[in-house]
């Protein structure tokens, strides 16, 4: 990965993701700077990765290469803002902002400066993370590479080509881990309700579901589909379950969910 002056405008979890896998891959803590208004997040990061802080985004990302656009949509404008107090020009931007489009960001910024769009996910912050990403024309090849090494150190990335399509990586990627997590909620219920304790049920379906997570990652020339039709016997107990959601129509309602996210980012991208 190449090593550039980098600062993080926004000291949150994404922050310290990104930070602990550049950090632990060799990345050298003296450049880079994380920028916060208050103390305790600033101070925990100093302390754990001796990287630099500062309270002022202005200052912080004077000498920078590269700047990690870091807050939440919300309070973009607040942060940019002050940014155009010093010049911008030559720097790269990075956005993890959800939703706000690369011409809504460089608005903010007063200019055209070259932006690359992110959608990571929570399990980022396990180094598990899935992360998309978006560039248009005025990315150089060596500032996409910068960015994909960047997202790299907390899972695994893909490019989309057209920034309409981070929309669709939202609903796929960026807000899945909590369709799964209702799932496993919704299993364990119903353990608990056959006799189960808390405890045992939850752990009954946590590694059920880690099982069949490294099943479908250490199999990747099998299709979904065959790994259910592998565990699923003809008139068995895992042919009834799947009988059940089948007919209630599991597969219509996980598309319907998937487009509510869609559209409900489409609608959080002009919100801003």
């Amino acid at each position: 990965m190449q090593h550039r002056k980098i600062t993080f405008v926004g000291a949150g979890n994404m922050s310290r993701s990104i930070i602990s896998g550049m950090v632990k891959s060799g990345y050298p803590a003296a450049l880079i700077t994380a920028s916060n208004p208050s103390r305790p997040k600033l101070d925990a990061l100093q302390q754990e990765f001796g990287i630099a802080v500062c309270q002022n985004n202005v200052d912080a990302i004077a000498d920078a290469d590269v700047v990690v656009l870091a807050v939440k949509p919300q309070l973009m404008e607040e942060a940019t803002g002050p940014l155009q107090q010093t010049s911008l020009a030559g720097k790269l931007f990075i956005s993890i902002a959800a939703g706000l489009p690369v011409a809504r960001i460089q608005n903010m910024l007063g200019g055209a400066y070259p932006i690359v769009r992110t959608m990571p996910n929570t399990p980022s912050a396990m180094g598990l993370g899935m992360t998309g990403l978006y560039a248009d024309a005025q990315v150089s090849e060596a500032d996409r590479t910068f960015a994909g090494d960047l997202l790299a150190q907390v899972g695994k990335i893909t490019w989309v080509d057209e920034e309409a399509m981070l929309n669709a990586l939202t609903a796929a990627a960026g807000s899945s881990p909590a369709y799964f997590f209702l799932f496993l909620e919704a299993m364990q219920d119903k353990a608990m309700a056959l006799g189960f304790d808390k405890d045992t049920a939850r752990l009954l379906v946590e590694q059920a579901m880690l099982g069949a997570a490294h099943m479908v990652c250490h199999n990747p020339e099998l299709e979904l589909s065959t790994l259910r039709a592998q565990v699923t016997s003809k008139g068995g107990t895992t042919a009834a379950a799947i009988d059940q959601f089948e007919q209630q129509g599991l597969r219509n309602l996980v598309g319907d969910a998937m487009q509510a996210a869609v559209d409900r980012a489409g609608v959080m991208s002009k919100a801003f």
